[in-house]
């Protein structure tokens, strides 16, 4: 390799490169525009919850909902609940959501000897999988989240009245696929706030059902009174292979909603669908994405370090471990540990997200 071509993939050009505005800013726009959990609604930027000014968690106070006591107001000296002839003034209280900062970062490096021996630029593969990367961290860490919000197979987190179980044990039917009717019944569980949710994630092994099922044709004629449906019987097909919405909730698949750990053994595996309604995820900031790179002449080593400082909240609900900056584990103190959060509205209809617990015909493996 020329010395010139080692000058071009060194650390001067690597390191004018990276730490360049537009880099940054080409970074940034495309975890933006390349986020399906962002470009769906689901989470969305919010200022308030920004700490920049610094700090641990981010503390925002709230009022409850009033539920006032009806008073019948007559001409007597004695009405009201007070007995003394006047409305009596009833009190709102308030509480306070919590968000914990989140420190995260990585960096990578590549000697000149990997760079001569294969002749390409290492980091240069790095830098152009930056964007991808980070949005792919960013979902792991927003589902443990979720996880230690809903809890798991065995334990019910603070959201777990938000949560359907439509699986089947050893096997499974159309009944416990991600249909309509369960769909429906996972948007029940909030009532009338259920016409909220506007947006369904899932697995693309899940998806795939609503993929074949957009596909089967039936017969007419087998709509009789007390008829069954029977598929593949002719009728009207649908011509488009995709299915952009499905029980009217906006479709986002992300092979990252994979089935669920800790099932019982011979069971099969548990997928989560998650219903959202748009906005119900904010993101608040510390510190915007940071590049760097540099030289390390003792190592012969070009280094490039990644770094973003910020958290998720979802509203109605708070971080309560003492700690902040956790991980993503099941553990003490962590994002997927039921213990860690505590539910700060009155009544988890409130908050707009529910889980909907299936299987699918295109994942037939069990828990071991």
């Amino acid at each position: 390799m020329s010395s010139s071509l080692a000058n071009f993939t060194g650390g001067t050009f690597l390191s004018d490169l990276v730490t360049r505005p537009e880099f940054l800013q080409y970074t940034a726009e495309g975890i933006f525009l390349q986020s399906k959990w962002i470009q769906s609604g689901i989470v969305a930027r919010n200022a308030a919850l920004d700490a920049r000014a610094g700090g641990t968690r981010v503390q925002v106070p709230f009022f409850d909902p009033i539920n006032p006591t009806e008073e019948q107001i007559t001409s007597a000296s004695n009405w009201g609940t007070s007995t003394a002839g006047y409305l009596t003034p009833q009190k709102t209280t308030a509480d306070q959501q919590i968000m914990t900062i989140l420190h995260r970062g990585f960096a990578y490096a590549a000697d000149d000897l990997s760079q001569l021996g294969s002749g390409a630029d290492p980091l240069g593969h790095v830098r152009n999988q930056l964007t991808a990367a980070i949005n792919k961290l960013k979902t792991a860490t927003l589902l443990a989240q979720l996880a230690g919000l809903f809890g798991g197979i065995s334990a019910a987190g603070v959201l777990g009245a938000n949560q359907t179980n439509k699986t089947g044990t050893t096997s499974a039917t159309e009944a416990n696929y991600a249909s309509a009717a369960n769909v429906i019944a996972a948007r029940n569980l909030l009532g009338e706030r259920g016409y909220d949710l506007d947006t369904i994630a899932m697995h693309s092994n899940v998806y795939a059902y609503l993929q074949q099922v957009g596909q089967l044709t039936f017969s007419t004629s087998a709509l009789a009174a007390a008829g069954a449906v029977t598929w593949g019987g002719g009728g009207v097909g649908n011509t488009n292979v995709d299915v952009a919405y499905f029980c009217g909730l906006r479709v986002v698949v992300d092979d990252q909603l994979i089935a669920l750990t800790g099932g019982t053994a011979t069971h099969l595996v548990k997928y989560p669908v998650y219903l959202f309604k748009s906005g119900v995820i904010s993101e608040g900031i510390q510190q915007d994405l940071r590049l760097a790179a540099d030289r390390n002449i003792l190592s012969m080593q070009d280094v490039i370090a990644v770094d973003y400082h910020y958290g998720y909240h979802v509203a109605g609900t708070k971080w309560a471990a003492n700690g902040d900056n956790p991980t993503n584990a099941n553990s003490s103190g962590n994002l997927a540990a039921t213990a860690s959060w505590n539910l700060v509205y009155g009544t988890t209809k409130m908050v707009p997200i529910t889980r909907l617990l299936v299987n699918t015909p295109f994942d037939v493996s069990v828990y071991a």
